[in-house]
């Protein structure tokens, strides 16, 4: 298991979200607008799309590509085309700092 810093709660702005590499995993980091903070695997299930780079709109999270959503809270697809879950992160902060767990 690795535990790493991805950078300042303060440089990601609520309902945003990032690509962040952690482990040579590539994972799209969420902040949604009540500042809850999410990490999702940062590849859609349909196409493997960039899901970090999508729209971050509540809790959901839309791909760039083909426009499916996932819950950015449990990694579940909930419109198609895309049906598979993605992989979702422990997600930290320590001392200002976003911390993210992956194995």
């Amino acid at each position: 298991m690795t535990i790493e810093s991805v950078g300042s709660l303060e440089e990601i702005q609520p309902g945003t979200a990032r690509v962040v590499e952690v482990n040579g995993q590539s994972i799209a980091l969420c902040r949604l607008d009540q500042g809850d903070l999410y990490a999702i695997e940062n590849r859609c299930s349909h196409d493997d799309g960039p899901l970090g780079e999508g729209e971050l709109e509540d809790d959901r999270i839309e791909c760039p590509r083909h426009g499916a959503l996932f819950d950015v809270t449990t990694g579940r697809a909930v419109t198609l085309p895309a049906i598979g879950k993605v992989r979702c992160f422990a997600v930290s902060v320590a001392d200002g700092q976003v911390q993210i767990e992956v194995e």
